[in-house]
C-alpha cells in the first residue's frame, strides 16, 4: 500500500487519536494503555502545531493515520531547547521504513525550530525502536530502572538523546 509522511493538519486528529489509542492498548510501547479522553488529546495536539512544534503523521493511500513522530516541548525556561520524542506506528506499518521517514521529518522540523537537544525514553525490550534511534545517532544517557509498571511487571527504560 502507499504510505506517504506529511505534517500533521486538524483533519489527522480523529484517525491520529484512533491510532494512539491501538498502539496504547497494546500495552508495549507507549506509557498510556488507552489514549486520553478526546478533548485531551485535541487539545495537546493544537497545542504542539500552535507552538511551532514538530508533530508528522505516516497516511496509508486512504488517508488513515497509521503512525505518527512529535517533538513536544519540555517545560522551563532553562530547558526551551528541549524537544520530547514520541512516535508510534500501527501493527501493519511497522517494518515499512516509515519510522524512519518519520523520524527524519521530525528532527529535521526541530532543528529548523531552534530546538538543540531532543530526549526520548526507550523500552528495554523495545529492540526495534532502539535500533532506529541509535542509527540516528541518539545516544544512551542512563538506564531508568522499573520505568513502567504493566500489569504487575516492572520494565526498565534506556534514556536517550540527540544533541544538534
Amino acid at each position: 500500500m502507499n504510505h506517504s509522511v506529511v505534517a500533521t493538519e486538524e483533519h489527522h486528529f480523529e484517525s491520529l487519536h484512533q491510532a494512539l489509542d491501538v498502539v496504547a492498548r497494546e500495552r508495549k510501547y507507549l506509557a498510556l494503555m488507552q489514549a486520553p479522553p478526546w478533548e485531551q488529546s485535541l487539545a495537546f495536539y493544537r497545542s504542539v502545531l500552535a507552538a511551532g512544534f514538530p508533530h508528522f503523521v505516516a497516511v496509508n493511500g486512504s488517508g488513515k493515520v497509521v503512525g505518527w513522530c512529535d517533538v513536544s516541548p519540555v517545560f522551563g525556561h532553562s530547558r526551551a531547547h528541549i524537544g520530547l520524542l514520541g512516535i508510534a506506528l500501527l501493527p501493519e506499518a511497522r517494518g515499512l521504513g516509515l519510522g524512519a521517514k518519520l523520524l527524519q521529518a521530525a528532527i529535521d522540523r526541530s532543528w529548523a525550530r531552534g530546538l538543540t537537544r531532543i530526549e526520548l525514553a526507550v523500552r528495554a525490550d523495545n529492540l526495534n525502536a532502539k535500533a532506529l534511534y541509535e542509527r540516528f545517532g541518539f545516544e544512551h544517557e542512563g538506564l531508568l530502572r522499573r520505568a513502567s509498571l504493566v500489569d504487575g511487571t516492572y520494565h526498565d527504560a534506556h534514556a536517550m538523546a540527540l544533541l544538534r
